[in-house]
């Protein structure tokens, strides 16, 4: 059965039938990519897992409000990055870094694909030129599977850089279902190594609470969530945009609304975290049940993060606060590969160094990322990179274009929005992101300092996106 036709039937039939077709023809089977030189180090295989809108406190050894046993475990054996970012705070967008190693401005998917830009016309899908993580690993040798949410357009020719996949399938039960039936098979061919990614769509589906959340249909909870201490900021002294996506956006939802709808709200968030979790506990468990946990290198990360109640917003919006750009990253490896004692680092992570690390596993030419390989410190071998900031991308929402640029360090962050000011925030006194000192006196000089930080990051690395709207004096429309 030839390649072409294993991802044509991946797209278009039934589950079952495709379970079925595939064993059938052995598809899962397949030869991998051309093969490149390698080192002769062992190579792991990799499980690769992102979940959609987890934020960074999001599963239960953060913050006891969230029942995540799996990925608890998981954090327990593995290197937990406690300050890993997202380049950008929309599935899109995030996901062509994750995928690329990149940052939003050069994949050119600056937010959400078929989003409208400033001068109307669409965000554009990941390029089909585009060299990807998959493709990478299929020309080091690996056998590579991809199930679930994709979110980058041109699927046809990206199915080509996997030997089997469902872009933008069923990003929940089904996924896993394929992922473990993958599992099953690879077993039997340990003489090549595997990389297969699942990639779920919770929490993301905390957007059902615009159908249910004020119905009744989501019961409060009998021992409700508290919400946290950022509840109350009436956001007057932030930038104007944050206000507006509550009073006309989707934020309206929960907007001036009664504490108990807002703790309906951050009770169906936990369940849908709860449900991801399930998900990949099923995962996990198999790679234990076959044997292959030892072999395999697993990495767990989300997107971007949701607000969660924190500031009184909600979903994701126009703002760059911790629990929109700081994310859950774990990384498992074994003893076998070279794996060190579990532990926990502070230091900074954004999501453009999970390519060049898994790369450096494979023995994958990783090409010109942005990020850094995380192998040495993982391994042991080394330290973590030296950095002293992380930098973050908004552009926009929909038809609603707000472009934002962020600059993170140890003690401070500094946003800048294109028209309408900044914020600055005492990140170490201030870790909730409260008081907004961006017109303080007293703080002139930290600001300038930071804004001279991010000016010379955005002209090293060639981000000119603010340059064409600095001229701009368009207002964004209500998403409806």
């Amino acid at each position: 059965m030839c390649e072409q036709t294993i991802h044509s039937l991946a797209g278009r039939l039934p589950r079952r039938r495709f379970l079925q077709t595939a064993a059938a023809g052995a598809i899962l089977l397949g030869a991998p990519g051309t093969i490149r030189a390698v080192d002769p180090r062992p190579r792991p295989n990799i499980v690769f897992i992102t979940t959609d809108q987890q934020h960074w406190r999001a599963y239960g050894a953060v913050d006891p409000f969230f029942d995540t046993p799996h990925i608890d475990g998981l954090a327990r054996g593995g290197t937990v990055f406690t300050h890993a970012f997202c380049t950008t705070p929309q599935c899109s967008a995030s996901r062509s870094s994750i995928y690329t190693g990149l940052y939003p401005h050069k994949t050119r998917v600056i937010g959400n694909i078929e989003s409208v830009r400033h001068d109307g016309a669409p965000v554009p899908p990941l390029a089909e030129g585009t060299d990807t993580l998959g493709a990478k690993l299929r020309r080091a040798g690996y056998h590579t599977a991809y199930f679930g949410k994709w979110h980058l357009g041109n699927r046809d020719h990206f199915k080509t850089h996997f030997d089997v996949s469902e872009l933008d399938g069923d990003a929940q039960a089904g996924a896993t279902e394929k992922a473990l039936f993958y599992l099953e098979h690879r077993r039997h061919l340990p003489e090549t190594p595997f990389a297969l990614f699942v990639n779920y769509i919770n929490p993301h589906d905390i957007y059902e609470f615009t159908r249910k959340g004020l119905t009744g249909d989501i019961e409060t909870p009998e021992v409700p969530v508290p919400l946290p201490p950022s509840w109350r900021d009436d956001l007057t002294k932030k930038p104007a945009p944050q206000l507006r996506f509550m009073r006309e956006d989707q934020g309206d939802l929960l907007y001036n609304k009664p504490r108990v709808f807002w703790e309906r709200y951050r009770a169906l968030y936990r369940e849908k975290c709860r449900m991801v979790d399930a998900e990949i506990g099923a995962v996990l468990k198999r790679l234990d049940a076959l044997g292959l946990a030892e072999s395999t290198i697993v990495v767990l990360l989300s997107d971007h993060g949701d607000m969660d109640a924190n500031h009184g917003l909600i979903f994701k919006g126009p703002f760059m606060y911790e629990h929109l750009v700081r994310v859950p990253l774990i990384i498992r490896v074994p003893d076998a590969c070279g794996g060190v004692a579990p532990r926990a680092t502070d230091a900074f992570a954004p999501l453009t160094d999970v390519l060049p690390t898994v790369c450096d596993f494979a023995g994958a030419d990783p090409g010109a990322a942005d990020g850094q390989s995380l192998r040495p410190f993982l391994t042991g071998a080394g330290a973590m990179p030296e950095r002293a900031f992380v930098v973050g991308q908004y552009y926009n929402k929909q038809r609603w274009v707000n472009p934002i640029r962020m600059v993170r360090t140890s003690a401070f962050k500094y946003t800048r929005y294109i028209r309408h000011g900044e914020e600055l925030y005492d990140i170490e006194n201030d870790p909730d992101e409260m008081v907004n000192l961006a017109s303080d006196p007293a703080h002139r000089e930290t600001k300038r300092m930071l804004a001279d930080m991010l000016d010379g990051w955005m002209r090293d690395h060639g981000d000119t996106e603010f340059d064409a709207y600095w001229s701009t004096d368009r207002e964004g429309k209500r998403l409806g």
